[in-house]
Formats: C-alpha cells, structure tokens, sequence
C-alpha cells in the first residue's frame, strides 16, 4: 500500500535578497516515515525545513513562491493561520535551547498557553511526553530542578518532549544531533524511531551514515536543487542521478 504524503512541495522557489536558494523543489514528504534531507553545507537543507513551518518568513530579505501542502493545506497562502501551522511541528535545533525554568515547567509551559491549568492533567501531560522523549526514567524523581542542570542530549530530549507536549502531527529536527556525544546521539535516534509510529518526522542531517541508518525516505539536495529523491533502500542501494551516486562514495561535498 502506497505511503500516505504528509507534506507536498510544488514549485517552491525561494529567495534571499539576490541569492537563488532553493529552486523550483517538487517532493512528497511520506506519513509516518522519517525522512532525511541531506546534501553539502549551503545546499538549502535548513531553507526547506524552516519553509515548512514558516519560519523563512523571519530571514531579512526573503521571497517565497510556490506551495507547500501540510494535510493538503497551502501553508504559504497569504490567507494561512501561521500559529497554527507552527503547532502542528515540533521543532529540534542543532543545540538545545531549554527555556530557564524547572524539568516540569519546561513540558508543562506548552499546554498551560493552551489553556491547561489543571495540576493532575499537567501531571499526567509531563510524564506521558517525558516518556515519549525517553527520559521519564532519568528525571521522574528531580522534576522540580532546572532544566540547566541536565546534560546536553538530557537537555535535546527534553526539548523534545516540550515540542511533542502541544500534540504536533510532525516534528522537524536540523540537525538535532550534531551537538552531542555519540551516546546521546544514539538515544534522539532511537527515539526517534519510536515516534515515526506516531509522527512524521523530518531531519536535516550531514552525516551519511545518519541517513542510513534512520531514514525511510530521502531528499538529496545541490546548489538549491533537488537531485533525488525516493525510499531509503533505493535511494543509498540504486541511486538513479550520477550526481548521487557521486555523493554517496564521498566524491562531492
């Protein structure tokens, strides 16, 4: 049975004052999968992330064309609820960001904007996506201590745990693992192998081995352009492009 399309680019260009960044990209993002974006330093990776949850619209100097389908909704239309749409992803930057307050107040912060005010359901919001983070288990009995105080993948969880609190249907990672020791690293793909159960989800990643090893489906970008695209086991095992193929074996970077 064919993949249900989560998210659908068509025709996206995007400008940055006089830079050509990303260049007419058409791509299906499957339901469900975890997809990788992958491609040299500079090759508008972070660009099409950030344009599918709108946060292009802060970079000075941008012009944006074209579509971007999120549960067939043209999220670039003019007419378009940003606040909405950035509810539906989670978000993980490079270095995690965790907001100055306790381990609880950190998921919890999310769901009382929302209008959650009642302790036991807090208390039972927390733990559940503490777990979904997997890291209930190191934290369940300090939650009241600061957030700073966790280790930096402790920290890459939480921030996970506080993006999947407002119940998004996709999360978004750039590179969310290029900060950490091997064994957190190992710990955010791990969970995130868990979450495609439940999530769609989306990395930015530079490392190869990364794409292989977590990804279900892949887009190859270069100088703004999409080369290739297509299930993970075709992409690494029969690229179609030669330009892929170069990649791969480590020819271009």
């Amino acid at each position: 049975m064919e993949n249900r399309t989560h998210i659908s680019v068509q025709g996206l260009n995007v400008h940055i004052r006089r830079e050509h960044v990303l260049k007419d990209i058409n791509l299906s993002i499957p339901d469900r999968k975890i997809t990788a974006i992958i491609g040299p330093s500079g090759c508008g990776k972070t660009t099409l992330l950030r344009s599918f949850n709108r946060l292009i619209d802060a970079t000075e100097g941008v012009r944006v064309s074209g579509r971007v389908l999120v549960d067939d909704e043209d999220i670039l239309d003019p007419r378009a609820e940003v606040t909405h749409i950035r509810k539906k992803m989670g978000l993980l930057l490079q270095k995690p960001f965790p907001l100055p307050m306790s381990i609880y107040e950190n998921v919890a912060y999310g769901p009382r904007i929302h209008g959650i005010r009642d302790r036991r359901r807090l208390d039972g919001i927390v733990e559940c996506f503490l777990r979904k983070a997997s890291l209930w288990d190191e934290v369940s009995g300090r939650l009241s201590q600061p957030a700073s105080a966790l280790s930096l993948g402790q920290q890459q969880r939480l921030c996970l745990a506080r993006g999947l609190a407002v119940e998004p249907a996709i999360i978004l990672g750039d590179e969310p693992t290029s900060a950490l020791d091997p064994q957190s690293s190992q710990r955010i793909e791990q969970t995130f192998t868990e979450l495609k159960r439940d999530y769609t989800i989306v990395i930015v990643t530079h490392i190869l081995r990364q794409a292989r090893r977590l990804a279900d489906h892949v887009v190859f970008l270069y100088l703004g352009e999409l080369v290739e695209q297509g299930p993970a086991w075709d992409f690494f095992n029969n690229p179609k492009h030669p330009m892929t193929r170069e990649y791969i074996k480590g020819l271009i970077s």
